[in-house]
């Protein structure tokens, strides 16, 4: 077994001992939900309040913050399947509170910008927080007519790691360009959603009529 093999599977028995824990405990998967939202506003907090100094360092709370936020973001499914407490309106809860802890990140970081008077970046990070939450929005509307849309690459978790890693390593540099990636490839990841949801709707245009065809021969 590789290394990273034993890793991922220590990393899932340790998860896993986790929810069998929170299972026991009868908690709701949607309070696991919202004390992971409460955890990244924390996190929110630490990027707003980092100045000076002690920025750095405030940015490294804010990222093993956000990193504790996650454990509870993989958990509350598990967590619900494991206690069969899965519901619609749980799912439906998740993304809800999904959407309100990237914005309550962002916010944080576009308070910090703010604050150190570094205009291009406030600007920046909103336009980074708009492409952010359109990504979710063009995948959830997409599938109210199309069924599925899973197509782009930038989804939440890879752009949380981004945010996780320009966190820790802030004292490089590295939340600049972490910036950029989120912003280049989240626009990216619009238009190609866009772009697939055009064609299936016009394939599904084009069905019923080929059909209709093929019934007349």
């Amino acid at each position: 077994m590789t290394w990273t093999g034993a890793f991922g599977k220590g990393s899932g028995w340790l998860l896993q001992k986790i929810v069998n824990g929170l299972a026991l405990s009868r908690i709701s998967p949607n309070t696991l939900t919202f004390i992971g939202l409460i955890i990244n506003i924390v996190a929110a907090l630490f990027f707003g309040f980092a100045r000076g100094p002690h920025a750095d360092r405030m940015f490294l709370y804010a990222g093993l913050t956000i990193i504790g936020a996650g454990i509870f973001d993989m958990v509350d499914g598990r967590v619900a399947r494991q206690t069969n407490q899965v519901s619609v309106f749980g799912a439906f809860f998740d993304s809800v509170i999904d959407r309100y802890s990237d914005v309550a990140i962002f916010f944080g970081l576009l308070v910090y910008y703010a604050r150190g008077n570094r205009l291009f970046y406030v600007g920046l990070v909103a336009f980074v927080m708009t492409a952010c939450l359109m990504v979710s929005y063009t995948r959830a509307r997409a599938e109210a007519l199309i069924g599925s849309c899973k197509v782009g690459f930038m989804e939440r978790p890879e752009r949380i790691v981004c945010v996780i890693l320009g966190a820790l390593c802030n004292r490089w540099g590295v939340m600049a360009a972490a910036l950029w990636v989120l912003a280049i490839f989240s626009t990216i990841t619009v238009i190609h959603r866009i772009r697939y949801t055009y064609l299936e709707t016009e394939r599904r245009k084009l069905a019923p009529a080929g059909v209709e065809a093929t019934v007349r021969q």
